[in-house]
């Protein structure tokens, strides 16, 4: 190892002092084999790489190893990974004076050019604001006046960055590998020219996929809904979405930094594809991770082969919003277990669509563990079905379950919503009744080993309106109309082999709230994390009731952003920022849902959404 790598061991000897008591210190110390490090003299852009939760969790997404590899790979700069310490170390660490530190460096991140955090989740908001001032940082980005730290975010909650625009100099909105790189270089030319902050945003709002809250003037109409939104200082009037034309020669790492404690997802994972067909009308990475584009087969079983070899992982998963709809995925699957049987790696395929389950996909599955399978028929009748466009049937379902069943499995999860748009108490009988069947099923199977008893497990979430879907017009239900449809299901199901398990409701309006939310939504952000929340998304952080105080000091109303229903004229807080998908498509998809018509999925058919409009129709053409 080059004697010129950095560390910093004033740091190091300060940490040393106390993170032997300090529950699982291996989250805090860096130093893991695929870890980068680098001269710190032959910097030019030093990039802070925040997952606002724990380092269990960061390390497993993707994203995150995506774009820390991507960045790593140009010599001069230097991307390294930050994550939020749990109370114990934050508390340490406040007493010791000691700031929010990156992993590799072990340097305080408020010396880096950028501060950028991966919005995976609505409530990891007030998370953020910790990080940023643990880090000795303003949070009110009107109150960071240098060139540096710029702060920035991406990933899906962007797409409505509003109530978090009070807090970041900058969005990337869509796909980020070309974005990154192409404001560190930004950065790098203005930090020769010692350029202004002004500056750099003015240049960094004229790269495709970049919205600067600061350029862009909201006013506001006497019944709260948004009047206008003015870009100004060149910005465009509607920022649109990156998108990696050629995905399947995307960069894709060939190596993860491998941890040194447990994490969610300890594995090696492969990204499949991009977007998907299918066009549930609930969903909202079907919508905005829009084009659907494949890799090719062999980039694929060779990217699977260089990351177990260089990780040593012994189980890879195939990672997509639908792996499934592959369109050679037996094909895909064959040259896969080919190397993974013979080198005793497991393959998991965690995106499986019950419509696209067969004999032969099953056989292909090397899950040695058999812990149990999940599908996600998401309501509890055809008509609701039809509806939120799931395009799935009964005998779908039926189908594969009895394949689990017959291939050794007895424990299966199913997925459920409650409170969808025009939901009936019969609609949620059928949850029962479709949990009932599978049990049926078990039974049904002659070739069942004697003594073993079937499970399932019902999982209920509360339908969530979210933007870019057409659904994001809709009202979500109430907290007394979501317990009483709760209570009919509970008081309807009577088998003890089926386990029904339930949201919390008010996790869900907050969840509401925060993704239809608009600028002033960033008051009771703040004032939530000024009282003490933070880490929300874990039972035993999350406080509704600081929160519920919070929106009602700022004179704000949840009902408003999350139970009522918006007209289709009505201006969103999102509205300047252009997802692909036209609003048109969007409208009609809604009408389509109240007349309870499906639409055909991408491969099928076109829908017109608005993508081949905005980028060309070369990419939706090759779905086919």
């Amino acid at each position: 190892m080059s004697e010129n790598l950095y560390k910093n061991t004033e740091m190091m000897n300060r940490l040393d002092e106390f993170l032997p008591d300090i529950q699982k210190p291996a989250r805090y110390i860096g130093g893991e084999p695929g870890s980068v490090i680098k001269d710190k003299s032959a910097v030019d852009v030093r990039f802070a790489f925040c997952f606002p939760d724990t380092y269990e969790i960061g390390m497993s997404h993707l994203g995150m190893k995506i774009l820390y590899g991507l960045k790593n790979r140009v010599p001069n700069y230097w991307c390294e990974r930050v994550f939020m310490p749990l109370p114990d170390m934050e508390e340490e660490m406040r007493k010791r004076g000691i700031p929010l530190y990156a992993l590799e460096s072990l340097d305080p991140i408020k010396e880096f050019d950028f501060i950028g955090f991966t919005i995976q989740y609505e409530l990891c908001y007030t998370t953020i604001l910790e990080m940023l001032d643990l880090a000795g940082l303003p949070v009110l980005a009107k109150d960071r006046e240098a060139l540096t730290p710029i702060v920035m975010g991406g990933g899906p909650c962007v797409c409505n960055a509003e109530p978090l625009c009070d807090f970041f100099d900058l969005f990337v909105i869509g796909e980020g590998e070309e974005v990154n790189l192409e404001l560190m270089r930004l950065m790098e030319q203005c930090k020769k020219d010692n350029s202004p902050r002004s500056e750099f945003l003015r240049k960094a709002s004229q790269i495709e996929g970049v919205y600067v809250p600061s350029l862009y003037d909201v006013e506001y109409n006497a019944d709260g809904t948004v009047k206008s939104i003015t870009a100004k200082d060149g910005a465009p009037e509607s920022v649109k979405k990156r998108v990696i034309r050629d995905f399947d020669k995307v960069y894709a790492p060939e190596n993860f930094v491998v941890p040194f404690c447990d994490i969610v997802h300890n594995r090696a994972v492969v990204e499949v594809l991009r977007g998907c067909i299918r066009g549930c009308r609930f969903c909202q990475a079907g919508f905005i991770y829009r084009p659907f584009r494949e890799k090719k087969k062999e980039t694929v079983i060779a990217q699977t082969k260089a990351l177990c070899e260089n990780t040593g992982y012994d189980e890879v998963s195939l990672s997509s919003l639908s792996t499934s709809d592959f369109k050679d995925i037996e094909g895909l699957l064959s040259g896969l277990t080919e190397y993974t049987t013979e080198n005793g790696i497991n393959l998991s395929l965690p995106s499986l669509r019950v419509d696209r389950f067969s004999d032969e996909m099953f056989q292909k599955i090397t899950d040695v563990r058999k812990s149990g399978l999940t599908f996600a028929p998401e309501a509890g009748s055809q008509r609701l079905r039809d509806v939120i466009n799931k395009n799935i049937t009964e005998n779908d379902v039926m189908q594969s379950v009895k394949i689990a069943f017959e291939g050794g499995y007895t424990a299966v999860k199913l997925y459920f919503m409650m409170g969808l748009p025009t939901e009936t108490d019969r609609d949620i009988e059928g949850i029962y009744d479709l949990a009932k069947s599978v049990i049926e099923q078990f039974y049904a199977n002659p070739d069942r080993k004697k003594g073993k008893a079937p499970s399932v497990s019902v999982s209920l979430s509360t339908f969530i309106p979210k933007p870019f879907t057409p659904f994001e017009f809709e009202p979500q239900a109430g907290e007394e109309e979501i317990r009483a449809k709760q209570k009919h299901l509970m008081e309807y199901a009577a088998d003890r082999k089926i386990t029904i398990s339930r949201s919390k409701y008010d996790v869900s309006l907050l969840e509401a709230v925060l993704a239809r939310g608009d600028r002033r939504v960033g008051q009771a952000v703040y004032l939530a994390w000024k009282k003490g929340c933070k880490l929300d998304g874990w039972d035993e952080y999350f406080d509704f009731g600081k929160w519920r105080e919070a929106f009602s000091e700022c004179g704000l109303e949840m009902s408003f952003y999350a139970n009522r229903r918006r007209e289709y004229d009505e201006l969103p807080p999102w509205g300047h920022i252009n997802m692909l998908v036209s609003r048109e498509f969007l409208i009609n998809e809604n009408k389509k849902a109240h007349e309870g018509i499906p639409t055909k999925n991408c491969r099928e058919q076109c829908s017109n959404c608005g993508v081949s409009q905005n980028i060309g129709g070369e990419i939706c053409r090759a779905i086919g």
